[in-house]
């Protein structure tokens, strides 16, 4: 973990990006050397993202946000046909470092939570875009979604958040 943060941190004074090196995987691009920040998905700039697919979003926490949090050891979510809107609070991550706030990058009624996160929370630092996602909606303004970043917006949105720290 030392190595990791030290790495990342060496990254950033240096300003090495990788995203000149998108030819190495094109399903993705990297931001701070680590996080991975998926195309095909948006994002909020409090680091939720948002997988749209029919009639049904899933949502979850980026990469960053996880990588910033450490290890994920408590996650409070919804219940199933809860209503949760855009910019607003639907549940909780505890980390070994702090608690944070989850909020909704759009608006809807919730269809489906996560449950394998109850037993283990730190799916959300393994795999933070699949087994870790939180919860599914049903949209009910799926024009939210415009206002949202796309993964070259986000990439660069954490690039200047890291960099003011």
């Amino acid at each position: 973990m030392a190595l990791r943060m030290w790495a990342s941190s060496t990254a950033n004074a240096l300003r090495i990006s990788s995203a000149s090196k998108a030819h190495l995987s094109p399903a993705f691009s990297l931001s701070r050397c680590f996080s991975s920040v998926l195309e095909g998905l948006k994002y909020a700039s409090s680091h939720e993202w948002v997988k749209h697919e029919g009639s049904v979003a899933t949502i979850g926490i980026t990469d960053h946000a996880q990588d910033h949090l450490g290890e994920v050891v408590f996650v409070e979510l919804p219940e199933a046909g809860r209503s949760v809107s855009a910019g607003v609070g639907f549940g909780a991550v505890e980390s070994v470092k702090a608690t944070s706030d989850i909020n909704s990058p759009i608006s809807g009624d919730v269809v489906e939570v996560n449950s394998k996160l109850t037993e283990s929370p730190g799916l959300i630092n393994s795999s933070p875009y699949e087994d870790g996602w939180m919860i599914k909606i049903k949209p009910s303004n799926p024009s939210e979604l415009e206002s949202l970043l796309g993964a070259k917006e986000y990439t660069k949105f954490c690039e200047e958040e890291d960099a003011a720290h």
